[in-house]
């Protein structure tokens, strides 16, 4: 296939990504911290496709975007008061948080009961996904190499591979997001990230 790039302000560009979403074809757009790759989270077999697109292993949980807190309530059930706290206080922000999933979310995405989800901190992602919905994303590059921060790099590592490209320029890249799990009262770090055990502490002993 053709991969095709399309600049981020161009005025198609958002209708472009949910054209090739909506046949089941694969975007890789900005984020907070790179380049992702996604596809919708409920398209089961454009899900699988990602792990194809990347070499990725299959037993890999694939983390989800989104683009509001509310959003939350989509892919997850029964969500605890402090996932709640947590996401009005950290969302948008490097910061995912595992909750208990929706029992219609394709195990393409998560094999067990839980399912990672994000709001990133960036006006071309968070647009994006306004428009399509909570999607399914990991970095856009193939498994093993570099994250990319440009759509140059993004093309040079996944070009023939997915069908678009959108071009917002280049990423912060840096530290991947703190990964909290959020299935219960009692918080735990999964994975070290830019906000703290402690800073999640403070802020949820204070007031929004």
């Amino acid at each position: 296939m053709n991969t095709a790039i399309v600049r981020a302000d161009s005025p198609d560009a958002i209708q472009r990504a949910l054209v090739v979403l909506n046949k089941g074809g694969l975007i890789a757009f900005p984020t907070d911290t790179v380049y992702g790759v996604g596809a919708p989270v409920f398209d089961g077999k454009a899900v699988e496709s990602i792990y194809v697109a990347k070499d990725r292993p299959i037993e890999k949980a694939i983390p989800v975007l989104i683009a509001d807190a509310d959003d939350m309530d989509k892919v997850g059930m029964d969500i605890p008061d402090v996932a709640r706290g947590i996401a009005a206080r950290f969302f948008p922000g490097p910061l995912t948080c595992l909750i208990p999933k929706q029992p219609t979310l394709p195990s393409v995405v998560s094999a067990t009961s839980t399912v990672g989800v994000r709001v990133p901190d960036h006006e071309v992602a968070r647009a994006l996904l306004r428009a399509a919905g909570p999607m399914a994303v990991t970095s856009a590059n193939i498994s093993g190499q570099p994250s990319p921060s440009t759509a140059e790099e993004v093309f040079a590592q996944l070009s023939g591979r997915i069908e678009l490209i959108i071009d917002g320029g280049k990423t912060p890249g840096g530290v991947p997001s703190t990964v909290v799990d959020c299935t219960n009262n009692e918080i735990k770090i999964l994975r070290e990230g830019p906000i703290s055990l402690e800073e999640i502490k403070l802020k949820l002993s204070s007031p929004i």
